[in-house]
Parts: structure tokens; sequence; C-alpha cells
């Protein structure tokens, strides 16, 4: 008999119910809730406002930027050096553009998981945005909300169960099992 020579660990029952179990979705119902309104009222905000995505478009974005390479200045910046080269040399010159995928780009990460939809795919956009928050010096509510995206990213089978997903994630499936909607 040969040995396997990757044998597959298995996680505890807790953690497995947590992360897999249906009935887990009621655990990550509050905590997919309460990301999602943060993201739909950051949004609402930006949304209204003529800096964000109004005429002035940019307008924002560019006083953020700045304050950022600021923090990326003397012996213990807080923004590293290729993160400040990213944004002064990337986004600073396309401000408008960032400005508004960032407004447009909150909302959807708010709609879809308020609406427990692709909560995974949600959470994922979420904390990337949040990870590149932190990398621009900011702090405020960035770390809480990406440690809840992290957790419901790795919860995704399960955390929009109490949402559209208990019907989405069935009729789509996974890029390795293909839903009702792809079989032939």
């Amino acid at each position: 008999m040969a040995r396997d020579v990757f044998p597959e660990i298995h996680e505890p029952a807790p953690v497995r119910w947590l992360l897999a179990h249906p009935r887990a979705g009621w655990v990550w119902l509050l905590p997919r809730l309460w990301l999602g309104w943060q993201w739909l009222h950051a949004a609402l905000g930006k949304l209204g406002d003529p800096a964000w995505t109004g005429p002035q478009a940019g307008a924002a974005l560019q006083g953020f930027i700045q304050g950022a390479l600021q923090r990326a200045q003397g012996p213990h910046a807080e923004v590293t050096g290729w993160y400040a080269r990213f944004l002064r040399d990337v986004v600073l010159p396309n401000a408008a553009s960032w400005a508004k995928l960032v407004a447009y780009g909150e909302l959807l990460v708010g709609i879809a998981l308020l609406a427990g939809m692709l909560t995974g795919i949600a959470a994922f956009f979420g904390s990337f945005m949040n990870f590149s928050f932190m990398l621009a010096g900011t702090s405020s509510a960035n770390p809480v909300m990406f440690a809840v995206a992290t957790a419901l990213v790795l919860a995704w089978r399960v955390a929009g169960w109490i949402g559209l997903d208990r019907w989405l994630l069935p009729l789509l499936g996974t890029p390795w099992e293909p839903g009702r909607a792809f079989r032939r």
C-alpha cells in the first residue's frame, strides 16, 4: 500500500461547522450585514459628493493621496515607498477615474454583502479596498473591516446562506464544480 505523500489535514469539527455548515449562516449574518452597511454608508457619502463622482471628481482622492505621500516621508514612514510610487504615478494622474472606481466599488460591495449575494467575492474586494486604504496609512475602521471581510471570505460557502447565496451558489457553482446553470 503506497503512502500518501500529501495527506489531507482535517480541520477541527467546530471550524468545519463554522465555515461549511449552512446553519452557520446565522452566525455570519450580523457581521455580514454590519460590513455591508459600512460599505454602503461610505459609498453613499461619496456618490453624492461632487469631489468624488461629480464635476470635480477626483479632488477628494487627490487630497487623500497627498496626505498618504506626506506619510511616506522620513525614517519611520507610515506608507511604504513602492505604494507611494504607485499612488503618485498611477492613481494621482487618473484620480477622477479612481475616485469613481472607489465610490462605485464600495456601493457594489455594500449591496452584495447586504443581500448575501456572492458574499465571498464581495468580501474579497472589500478586504482588498481596506488593505489598500491601510497601505496608504489610514486606520479608522479599516483594520476591523479587513478582519471581518477576511473571515467572510473564509466562510464564503455559508456566510451568505441567509441571503441570495442560498440559491446563487448552487446555481452558479464554482470554477472546480459547475452549478446547475452550467451543467450539460
